[in-house]
């Protein structure tokens, strides 16, 4: 009986990971969509984002079985509710990244910055590399590192400020941005929202692993 446990949890855990990965290319991709203004690449990923959903609805279902048939002990119950609580954060992200790909298609064929548009690139990498090390603690239930992780949101943070003044400033000298400006704006935000859920992913990991619930914002 143990043995059928260990396995299911193990592919709910593997689940998990794979949504995480699919998120991840989604901010990829949003972003690259949005610097190189291509409407089209925007537009696959805004018509896939029902696979998140799906992915989402998939492990909830998993999670469910393994609680309700297997009646788990309490330590691998806090990783199936921690694995259900943070799948709504990649959800989250997913639907942060579609939004970004339907600001390139509002933006298209306006004045462009293209200096805050190269800064916004380095911004969603930052974002992308903290998310890929979240998931990699999380894959070896590692809460140091987790915690670790999450600091990295203060640089995001502080990304998200430097950006923003500078899209403030660049507006003032090219009125005609104004509109890119407020696309601009809307994704360094964006970005910045996805560096939260992914601080909220590090507190799933450390209840996981150790039962304590922490704020690390």
């Amino acid at each position: 009986m143990r043995a059928v446990f260990d396995r299911k949890l193990n592919q709910l855990r593997q689940s998990f990971e794979a949504m995480g990965l699919a998120v991840n290319q989604q901010i990829q991709a949003a972003t690259q969509a949005f610097i190189d203004h291509d409407k089209a690449a925007a537009q696959l990923l805004i018509d896939a984002d029902q696979a998140t959903n799906t992915a989402e609805v998939n492990l909830e279902q998993q999670a469910l079985e393994l609680i309700v048939l297997q009646q788990p002990v309490a330590n691998d119950f806090r990783t199936i509710i921690s694995i259900l609580k943070a799948s709504s954060d990649l959800e989250r992200i997913g639907d942060h990244a579609v939004n970004i790909a339907r600001e390139t298609i509002n933006v298209k064929g306006n004045t462009r910055l293209p200096e805050v548009e190269a800064k916004i690139a380095v911004m969603a990498g930052k974002v992308r590399t903290m998310l890929i090390q979240m998931l990699k603690a999380d894959l070896s239930l590692d809460a140091t590192a987790a915690r670790n992780c999450a600091q990295q949101d203060r640089l995001i943070d502080q990304l998200y400020q430097a950006i923003r003044q500078e899209i403030v400033l660049a507006n003032q000298a090219t009125p005609a941005a104004s509109l890119a400006s407020t696309s601009y704006l809307l994704v360094i935000r964006l970005l910045e929202r996805i560096g939260d859920h992914v601080v909220n992913l590090a507190e799933w990991i450390v209840y996981s692993v150790s039962g304590e619930i922490v704020d690390l914002t």
